[in-house]
């Protein structure tokens, strides 16, 4: 077996199935959201990685957005707690994780990420951050365009993978930034290639590298981890670097 096609039967036992917005599944989750929000609803819709196609299985299957008007009058950690005390007075089990709440339904993974429109912009919202009790800017088009724009999913899932296989800690937004950084200048449908090149980068210039959310270049993704995790993550690379089969650095 070559080592593109050994990728690639990586990248086919790792990925998650496709979720549409219409699966029936979702279908009591969207009358929960529409029921607590009311009339300050402005859209539910999917996003992170099911809608990027850079989803693996084992993971949350999909983010519902909510979008609130920008005239809602609750400040953004009353509706991050009003979110999650409906849902779990609703039966639910829910877990607070940073932007959003946790919830387990119909064999689904899912997290509800409540975020306010910011007045006068359509796509940019705020979000609660509740590990630092502040908040974020963020759109998440924005996000979903720099990834199925960038072609490079494929090149993603493998280093998510990798991520996990060697038990590192490394948010799947930074990976984005990274992976579609490092593969700039490269050419599509060169998988295996393509992922040396990835590796090379993590181990030659990812540590110090300072990468900024596309839709708002004062949030420091590159912050997300200490400086201690990035160069776990560049020894790592090395290590693989150095392996002679495929199978000894991702599975």
């Amino acid at each position: 077996m070559t080592g593109e096609q050994y990728l690639k039967n990586v990248i086919e036992k790792h990925k998650a199935p496709n979720l549409s917005f219409y699966d029936t599944r979702l279908t009591n989750v969207k009358n929960e959201i529409r029921s607590w929000a009311g009339k300050q609803l402005s859209d539910i819709k999917l996003s992170g990685s099911c809608v990027k196609k850079t989803a693996l299985k084992g993971k949350a299957d999909c983010d519902l957005f909510i979008s609130l008007k920008s005239d809602t009058s609750n400040s953004l950690s009353e509706i991050y707690t009003l979110l999650d005390s409906h849902f779990s007075n609703a039966g639910y089990n829910t877990r607070q994780q940073n932007v959003s709440i946790g919830i387990k339904t119909n064999g689904l993974d899912i997290d509800l990420v409540p975020g306010k429109i910011h007045s006068g912009y359509k796509n940019y919202h705020s979000l609660y951050l509740s590990k630092k009790n502040s908040w974020t800017q963020t759109n998440i088009d924005l996000h979903i365009q720099n990834v199925t724009n960038s072609g490079r999913q494929d090149e993603i899932m493998l280093t998510k993978t990798w991520k996990d296989c060697h038990n590192l800690k490394f948010p799947s937004i930074y990976i984005e930034l990274v992976v579609i950084q490092a593969l700039k200048y490269k050419t599509k449908g060169q998988l295996e290639k393509n992922f040396i090149s990835v590796l090379e980068y993590l181990r030659d210039s990812f540590v110090g590298t300072k990468f900024t959310d596309p839709a708002n270049t004062n949030n420091v993704i590159s912050d997300m981890i200490f400086k201690y995790q990035q160069e776990n993550i560049k020894k790592a690379a090395k290590s693989s670097l150095d392996e002679q089969y495929w199978g000894q650095i991702i599975w």
